[in-house]
């Protein structure tokens, strides 16, 4: 996958060369990922390997081990990470002590970093650049692949050439003014999103689907209990997809189906 800065195709690698994105500056957003073409459901917009990776146990503070991380990054690397933005950087250190260096690199990597599977917690310069969505205004989803180890970027829904591309930053099926209280919390900023724009009315609704939703996944993941019987963890999931088609919160689907096919498997059905 290659993006806009990145070196560009040889001659007869020109007609298959397409980036699909790029980095931009957005009004009143800072930095953000935009499609430079239409972009097809389910299709890779990004291939990332790590800069490093923390393991999930350290014998260090954690301060200490980003900054022996950082020390055996290329300068070109080490600057992609400092470019980051970041919140919660504790007032009153100056920048020539080093708990600012230990603290400043913990602030960039606690507001970017994101799950390397069982490889612990990784920072990836690209994809930190996606802005947050919730619900359905999110486009694209990440998943980390522990056999190859890099994380790859797929889109969730068509994206049109200019749109942005939005991944989400926790879980969205809660309430509004909660999703927008963690946010503001980790991450430093306001949701403005198209559902957290909603007028109150429309969003009230979009909140009691998302509460639904979730009341019916937990429904359904007490049939691995035993707690219901198979035909009524199906007809659970069918409720959820419904409400998911009308929501427009499609990004569990995939994983919803799977547990369905494994449910009726269990069953003979």
């Amino acid at each position: 996958m290659l993006w806009e800065n990145e070196a560009p195709p040889t001659d007869n690698e020109e007609d298959a060369y397409l980036v699909p994105v790029k980095v931009a500056e957005l009004p009143g957003k800072g930095m953000g990922v935009v499609a430079q073409r239409d972009i097809s459901q389910g299709e890779l917009v990004l291939r990332e390997e790590p800069l490093f990776v923390v393991p999930n146990k350290v014998s260090m503070s954690p301060g200490a081990v980003l900054l022996a991380s950082l020390a055996t990054l290329p300068p070109r690397e080490r600057a992609s990470f400092y470019n980051l933005s970041y919140v919660n950087l504790p007032s009153g250190l100056t920048p020539d002590s080093d708990a600012y260096h230990e603290q400043l690199a913990l602030a960039i990597f606690q507001t970017n970093a994101v799950s390397a599977g069982s490889r612990g917690v990784g920072v990836f310069p690209r994809m930190a650049r996606l802005n947050h969505g919730c619900s359905r205004a999110f486009n694209v989803v990440y998943t980390w692949r522990d056999d190859e180890g890099v994380l790859v970027v797929h889109a969730l829904k068509p994206i049109r050439a200019g749109e942005e591309l939005l991944t989400t930053y926790t879980d969205t099926k809660r309430p509004r003014h909660i999703r927008r209280e963690f946010l503001r919390e980790h991450y430093g900023f306001e949701c403005q999103c198209a559902v957290c724009s909603l007028p109150d009315d429309l969003s009230a609704k979009s909140d009691e689907r998302l509460n639904a939703m979730s009341e019916l996944y937990a429904r359904f993941s007490s049939w691995q209990h035993e707690r219901i019987s198979g035909s009524e963890a199906t007809a659970t999931a069918v409720s959820i997809w419904r409400l998911g088609e009308e929501e427009g919160y499609w990004s569990e689907r995939g994983q919803l189906a799977a547990d369905v096919i494994h449910v009726a498997a269990a069953h003979s059905e």
